[in-house]
């Protein structure tokens, strides 16, 4: 995975933050420490330290520092080590008042079925941060798409041994955070539908494609989207993440410009989707995040931040404070 563009370009535009001391809960993203390619504890802060009030955030897993050895099935939880060691540097106050990782999502192989459980107590017994699991979802016939991380098979959300594991999170009260492609929103209705007690979070905005074959088609994906977003948020314990929407998937070309985008360039490029899920799911079931260092390809931190707080201007102070903040508290439940 990339920490994404380089810093110098992403320096071509920078703005002051908008209501800085609005508080922040970024509830999505990265930690990693690859060869030639570093998203650790420093590299985040000097993200976040962009002007915005920044007060917590939610550490989402992507494969970093698994367990070299022992059983396959808990080698994921070396993950949730490696985050909460940060999680508690940045608890110390030595690093500054933002809470780092208070809230982790690892991953657990759902496919294992009801053996999943091991996983899931062995994530729980490293620290009270973790709050839930991602099994990455996102699959698709064309070869010219990236398939997640996770090598997901094809209606994986509907197969038995998945749906057996997916039992083993209600159990524990932990949250589904699921990531797949615009094609495929309508597995996640069936499996939401299924499992009404279990909360799920859609995470960026359900992978509207933008290249392969599904490049220029903008409008026909838009309608498509639509319409499964509408079904999708009539689920009451589905909620929505707002962003990762400016990755080289959705197709918009941000990382193959001279210069990056403005947050009036991105508001006017993306809004459509925004203002669709707001108004589906509504304020308090919408957190607007940040997918770094993966959006870092299109766009630097502060200007993204601003980008999201001018599509919430339209709403009410309870509201904004809702999908910048609140939502992403309460449902990962930190304190």
């Amino acid at each position: 995975m990339s920490a994404g563009a380089p810093q110098q370009w992403l320096d071509q535009v920078q703005e002051p933050a908008i209501d800085p001391a609005q508080p922040i809960c970024d509830p999505h993203h990265h930690l990693w420490d690859h060869p030639g390619s570093r998203y650790c504890l420093d590299e985040l802060l000097a993200d976040t330290n962009s002007g915005h009030n920044v007060v917590a955030t939610v550490f989402v897993e992507c494969g970093a520092m698994y367990r070299a050895s022992g059983a396959q099935l808990l080698q994921p939880v070396g993950e949730t080590e490696f985050v909460n060691g940060i999680a508690a540097m940045s608890a110390s106050g030595g690093y500054g008042p933002t809470q780092v990782a208070a809230g982790i999502v690892g991953f657990a192989d759902l496919t294992r079925g009801a053996a999943v459980g091991d996983a899931l107590d062995a994530h729980q017994r490293v620290t009270r941060r973790f709050k839930g699991i991602r099994h990455a979802a996102g699959w698709d016939a064309s070869p010219e798409i990236r398939n997640s991380h996770s090598q997901p098979t094809a209606q994986m959300l509907a197969s038995p041994q998945f749906r057996e594991g997916f039992k083993e999170l209600g159990k524990r009260s932990l949250v589904f955070d699921c990531w797949l492609y615009h094609p495929q929103l309508g597995e996640l209705y069936d499996l939401a539908r299924a499992f009404p007690e279990t909360t799920i979070v859609l995470d960026h905005f359900g992978g509207p494609l933008g290249v392969g074959p599904y490049a220029g088609q903008r409008a026909e994906i838009f309608t498509r989207w639509r319409e499964d977003i509408v079904r999708l948020a009539q689920c009451p314990n589905v909620v929505a993440k707002l962003g990762g929407l400016v990755m080289a998937v959705n197709g918009y070309g941000f990382n193959k410009a001279p210069t990056p985008p403005s947050s009036d360039e991105l508001v006017s490029a993306t809004q459509d989707f925004y203002h669709t899920a707001i108004d589906a799911f509504s304020p308090a079931r919408c957190m607007f995040e940040s997918n770094f260092p993966v959006d870092k390809v299109s766009t630097s931190y502060g200007v993204l931040w601003n980008s999201f707080k001018k599509i919430a201007a339209r709403f009410s102070e309870a509201e904004k404070s809702a999908m910048l903040c609140d939502t992403a508290k309460r449902v990962y439940g930190l304190d």
